[in-house]
């Protein structure tokens, strides 16, 4: 028989997600008039802007027309779309050729870890976005099993907690190493600024690494000060990929659309453009991004759909105020709940000094019927934090925030 995949089988855990759904599907059985409230997983909540569903309505109908009707589409994206990111996004920074257009961020994350083989070493911020590091192991690239408990073999782990600002010390890096970096970040909401993104640019440049940069959350920044791709650092194109998406600012999480930026001037070891590894990989993984979709996002990026998807974050950022402002209560003071909201990202990252991550999910849930996610879940470093979401409806934002403001911890 053919063997078991040794990365599938290292895995020592269930993924965080579906792991938060079945605790919360057991609590209602067993609580059937419990009225349930997610600040858990960030998916997006209201309605797409109908500008933007237009846009794919009236593609989808022009299907059922000769003149209008598409197969197959480039498999790095329709020319149009990469043309509009580039000019919106990345003017002056990038241009077409290196636009990749994808069904989301977390997938070509996944297929990212293709561009690299078993041996690469890994290093990822402290707590991560659980497909970094879960996506290494499936590869091979993060070695085998658990080390003491701590982490995987083969990965460096850069613990960003409130001592550090949530910036990683990156002396902790060997040569040569892949670093997967998000900002905002999942799940501490915390933004890296232009000195301490020049730091990890040019420390990469200069130690052989190339960066992941998830910029999934970037339009969530408003601070001008903050920026807002990686490639607004001078040497960026030279050691960085950005991965980015529709999801969060337009309401895609179900559409599935996303881009990476792969600049024609990174390189592999032996002079390889990365560039045209990566085209080769979307072009034989991956057969294109829907069209449908992809009319939706030339819609976002017009003059009135980049004014909805603002006013669709701004909704999302309130939310977080409202969440950040609870958190930041009377009884939660008392017992040194430490709070980090930003007002740059829609996630609260939240301290409960002393307590397990998991235990105050049970906790919440249970007297609040709210679901959260456990920073534990996210690494090492997130044990004894928690994630609340600001994606949600007003009216549930505001309920849960209620309940949570009666919470006895």
């Amino acid at each position: 028989m053919i063997e078991r995949n040794s990365g599938l089988a290292n895995l020592t855990a269930g993924y965080l997600f579906p792991e938060i759904a079945r605790r919360r599907r057991e609590y209602a059985a067993s609580h059937p008039d419990a009225k349930i409230i997610s600040l858990g997983i960030g998916n997006t909540t209201e309605p797409l802007s109908e500008h933007i569903a237009k846009a794919m309505a009236d593609y989808a109908m022009g299907l059922a027309t000769k003149e209008g009707y598409s197969g197959y589409g480039d498999e790095q994206g329709m020319t149009a779309l990469r043309e509009k990111i580039a000019s919106v996004f990345y003017k002056n920074m990038a241009d077409a050729s290196e636009v990749f257009i994808s069904d989301g961020a977390k997938c070509d994350i996944a297929r990212i870890q293709t561009l690299f083989g078993a041996k690469t070493k890994i290093a990822v911020q402290d707590p991560a976005y659980p497909v970094y590091v879960d996506g290494s192991v499936v590869t091979g690239a993060a070695g085998a099993g658990k080390k003491d408990g701590s982490g995987y073999e083969g990965v460096t782990y850069l613990p960003c907690t409130p001592e550090n600002h949530f910036f990683p010390d990156l002396s902790k890096i060997q040569p040569n190493t892949l670093i997967y970096f998000c900002s905002p970040n999942n799940p501490t909401g915390a933004s890296a600024t232009k000195e301490e993104l020049t730091r990890l640019v040019d420390f990469a440049n200069k130690n052989g690494c190339i960066i992941i940069y998830d910029a999934a959350y970037f339009a969530f920044i408003r601070d001008p000060a903050l920026p807002k791709t990686i490639y607004e650092i001078p040497g960026a194109r030279t050691c960085a990929i950005e991965v980015n998406s529709f999801s969060k600012p337009a309401g895609f999480t179900g559409v599935r659309l996303g881009w990476s930026i792969v600049p024609n001037d990174l390189k592999f070891a032996d002079g390889t453009p990365v560039n045209k590894d990566w085209n080769r990989i979307m072009t034989t993984l991956f057969n294109g991004a829907s069209n449908v979709a992809q009319a939706g996002g030339l819609a976002a990026l017009d003059e009135k759909g980049l004014a909805d998807m603002k006013a669709s974050v701004d909704y999302y950022l309130e939310n977080g105020r409202l969440i950040k402002e609870t958190l930041e209560g009377e009884n939660f003071k008392k017992n040194g709940v430490e709070v980090y909201f930003t007002g740059n990202g829609p996630y609260v990252w939240t301290k409960f000094p002393g307590k397990k991550s998991w235990d105050v999910f049970d906790t919440i849930l249970d007297k609040c019927h709210v679901v959260t996610t456990p920073g534990s879940g996210f690494g090492p470093a997130g044990e004894s934090f928690i994630r609340f979401s600001s994606f949600g409806h007003r009216a549930d934002i505001e309920e849960a925030c209620r309940r949570l403001a009666k919470l006895e911890l």
